[in-house]
This record gives structure tokens, sequence and C-alpha cells, in this order.
């Protein structure tokens, strides 16, 4: 989630904390059940802290392996949602959890959760802050090898019923090396159950779904969608698309270029919702906001993961098949500078060959070679 500035941690405060860690799994309640040696840590850098906790890179000393470290302050009345996620989760997309422990804080009554996790050493915010200080926009090329890998990250977390709730930028890890992209940061995340009510004020507010600007409390994976296909306009553009500076102001920005949503769009947003009056404004077309710097496959996903009716938005899922992926499919298909495509592309687990096939989508979504891991 996004730092809150009255919770966040002190830069001396971090700098202490990292100055004095050295942290151990023997250290809280949980212990070694097969006669191992407790692993331990040393903390190198923080890279990462907000209203969470802090995140850390950091050497596991048995191993000399790189790690990154989540340590969160937990509630004793609570279970981590965040750990629960994790540890359903394995899929070559997704942040893989390592290691998890809890340790003590200053305080007699503070434990900490320490979630342990792989290293990736960049985020896709960071890379477009650097093209953008180049006054350049990722090649269209890596902006399809993100999102596809995005994409599918969601579908297989859709499939088993979870929803983020934050994707941005900065929760998308990127490997520069090798251009794999996993999804991380679960704080925020949830299992969405049919008509139970869940709380509105969520996702970080450029990429924050207008279902969720009306104040809709029973909303769907939909929303991730959208934020999908928030973060492709900003690849393509090199700047956000919808960057409101408050919650009526989001929907302004998202008016400018959608256009005026209809009474219906407006009910299956929220059909509680009706004390907003609006300007009648007409669509932009999105060849137009792209400024042609995008190629027509562009628009196309763009409008189909961007709309106001959440039930109209593409799943994920169906979003993998469109034809602004269709390069990544051909075979011989390189990166720009001639090094191969990223491996984890189409390594499809059995899971996901099941619903290609179910959906129709198996001719569309196989490489041109004809081959796939399952």
């Amino acid at each position: 989630m996004d730092p809150e500035d009255g919770n966040r941690p002190s830069e001396q405060d971090i700098t202490d904390n990292l100055q004095n860690m050295s942290i151990s799994s023997a250290e809280g309640s949980k212990k070694e059940k097969d006669g191992k040696q407790p692993i331990s840590y040393t903390a190198d850098r923080v890279i990462g802290h907000g209203s969470f906790g802090v995140v850390y890179q950091a050497t596991a000393t048995q191993t000399g392996e790189t790690v990154a470290i989540k340590k969160v302050l937990q509630d004793r009345r609570f279970k981590n949602r965040e750990l629960q996620m994790m540890q359903m989760l394995d899929h070559p997309s997704i942040v893989r959890l390592v290691h998890c422990f809890y340790s003590k804080g200053e305080k007699a009554q503070d434990v900490f959760l320490n979630l342990v996790m792989e290293y990736i050493p960049n985020t896709i915010h960071r890379t477009l802050r650097n093209f953008t200080k180049q006054r350049a926009r990722p090649p269209v090329m890596h902006t399809k090898i993100y999102v596809y890998q995005i994409a599918r990250a969601l579908a297989y977390i859709h499939s088993i019923g979870i929803c983020h709730r934050d994707i941005k930028p900065q929760n998308l890890l990127l490997d520069p090396a090798t251009h794999i992209v996993k999804l991380c940061d679960f704080g925020s995340a949830k299992i969405l159950v049919k008509k139970q009510p869940n709380v509105a004020y969520i996702c970080s507010r450029y990429y924050r779904a207008p279902e969720l600007v009306f104040e809709a409390t029973e909303y769907t994976i939909a929303i991730d969608v959208w934020s999908l296909g928030c973060v492709l306009a900003e690849l393509l553009m090199g700047t956000p698309l919808f960057p409101g500076e408050s919650g009526v102001d989001q929907l302004i920005e998202i008016i400018k270029i959608l256009g005026t949503p209809t009474r219906l769009e407006v009910y299956a947003m929220n059909p509680f919702h009706t004390s907003f009056k609006f300007p009648q404004i007409k669509p932009h077309p999105w060849a137009k906001v792209f400024r042609g710097k995008a190629p027509p496959e562009a628009s196309d996903l763009a409008e189909e993961l961007l709309r106001y009716d959440p039930t109209k938005r593409i799943t994920a899922f169906e979003c993998m098949s469109k034809p602004f992926f269709d390069k990544l499919r051909e075979p011989g298909m390189t990166l720009p500078n001639g090094d191969p495509l990223p491996e984890n592309l189409f390594n499809f687990t059995k899971e996901e060959l099941k619903m290609m096939t179910q959906l129709g989508l198996k001719d569309k979504m196989m490489p041109k070679t004809g081959t796939a891991e399952s």
C-alpha cells in the first residue's frame, strides 16, 4: 500500500534498524522442526518502506543468497492475510515466498512478521522513471512483454479467487537482465466473496477503478483489470494516464478520456450511487490519447481493459490472447537487442492449458512453434 506520512518510519529509525539488524528464524516463535540450523539473514540496505513497515535487501548468512525481507508489525489478534495469500501462490509470474519467521521488537509486546522473498533488483516504476529522465519511452516490444506477464499473474490469482487490489508499477518487479516481471506486495490482496462488502478506499489513486471512486463495496476482480489498463497506457505514454490529485479529480481525469458515463454505466459501477452530476463530454479516441505513438492493437487493448462497466472489461486471461501480443508468439522472436524473450512467457501450467482449452483460446495463445512446457 502507499506510504502514509503519519505512519512512515523516520529515516533515522530505518538507519538504526538497518545497522542493528541481523535476523534469525529462531528469534520468534517459529522453530526448525527438522533439526536443521535456523536460517539467519544480514540486512544490506533498505529498498522500500511505508505504512506497512520496511523492506530490506538481505543476505542469507549460511548460503550467501540475496533475498528481500518485508518486515511488518504483527497484530496478535489477527492472522496476517498477506502471509496466507503468499503461501497459496505458486506461479512463474508471482514473486516467490522463500521463508517466513517472527522476530521481537524493542518493546516487549511487539512481534514482527518477516516475509523472506526472492530478490528481484528493479521495478517497472523505476524503469519508467529512468526512461522519463532520458525523455524516452520503453520500446513497444518491452511493453508487450511486461503487460503480458502482468496479465498472466492476474489470470492466475483471479482463477483462485484472489483480487490484488493494488496493481501499480511499484508493485511490479522487473529483472532488467532477463525482462522477467513478477507481481509482488499482497498486503492489500483479498479473496472477494460475492455479496460480501469490501472497503472502497483501496488501490493507489492513479490506478483506481472508477467503481471504487464511486464508493462501490461489492466490486470484483475487474478492478485489477482496470489497473492493468492504466499500467499499459503508462508504459506506452511514459506518464500516468489518470493523474488525479483527489478522488473527484481522479474521476474528472477519467471522464476527459472515456467521456461522461451513461446512467447505465454508473449503475453498473455502483447501483447505490446517485449524487454525481456530470458535464456531457465525448470520449477521446485512444489513438489520439497515445498521440500516434502506439500500434492500433495497443489502442484496441486499452479500450477493452478501460471500460466503465466492470462486466464489459475483458478478463486478464482474455487479455493474453489479444493481437497486441501476437509478435511474442512468432517463431524466433527476440528482444530489440537480439536477446531471447523471457523464458517464462509460455511455460504454461496444466491449469492454464486447461483454461485455454475451455475458453477456446489455445490456438491464439500458444507460441507458433507449438511448444510449451506443461
